[in-house]
């Protein structure tokens, strides 16, 4: 499964791409705005840090304006991905642009139905809210097992699905056990998956036990090492 993050903080992008768990990013309007940065500008920022897919959003809600948009955006770098909503001006757009090579993500799905329109329209990725879903007391998970399933059943369907509004860790395990093929995650829900309070009491045990020997792996310890260090 690849991890995309799912903001427009350049900050949190760098710091979490050091780590080597990053894929892609995905933002949309709210992310940038949110940023205060000039989304061009954000967009190819962005691009440099991370070689992965980087989803950028068009604005426009008629199939002409999206369309210029798009073609406006896939400009800025070659792993930007146009993302469209999934409209019926949206998947025209989505049409266009991947039948000139350009990658697609269509996003706001809510629907196996809507997931099933946007791989015929040529999706490079689907991106289902789960958490939003989940917010008016429907099944987010169970809208996931249903477009991993329809779409395997059809192997020329190459729509990745990119499971969106994930909300916490077991919104991830769950797409992963479904073999949904990316997540996006916003920083906070990336940064829960590294705690466990069993790891934290372990490493607070492996500490106070090697505090206890005295020892530093950086100084020598050893006559022939701080022999080795006088030379």
């Amino acid at each position: 499964m690849k991890f995309f993050i799912d903001t427009a903080d350049l900050n949190e992008i760098r710091e979490l791409a050091t780590t080597g768990l990053l894929d892609g990013v995905t933002t949309n309007p709210s992310l940038i705005a949110k940023s205060g940065g000039n989304i061009l500008e954000v967009i190819k920022e962005i691009c440099d840090v991370v070689p992965g897919d980087v989803s950028a959003e068009v604005t426009a809600t008629d199939f002409h304006t999206m369309l210029r948009e798009g073609q406006k955006l896939a400009k800025l770098a070659d792993n930007v991905v146009v993302k469209v909503p999934l409209t019926m001006d949206g998947l025209k757009t989505c049409k266009a642009l991947s039948t000139d090579g350009t990658k697609v993500n269509v996003t706001l799905c809510f629907s196996a139905a809507q997931a099933l329109l946007a791989a015929k329209a040529g999706a490079t990725y689907i991106s289902p809210f789960v958490g939003r879903l989940d917010d008016i007391s429907i099944d987010g998970m169970g809208l996931i097992a249903d477009i991993v399933q329809i779409y395997a059943s059809y192997p020329a369907l190459e729509t990745e699905v990119l499971v969106a509004s994930i909300r916490h860790p077991m919104h991830l395990v769950e797409a992963a056990k479904m073999g949904a093929d990316v997540a996006t995650l916003p920083p906070s829900v990336i940064r829960q998956l590294f705690k466990h309070p069993l790891t934290d009491s372990g490493l607070e045990s492996f500490l106070k036990d090697w505090e206890g020997t005295g020892q530093s792996i950086l100084e020598p310890n050893t006559s022939d090492e701080k022999r080795e260090r006088a030379q």
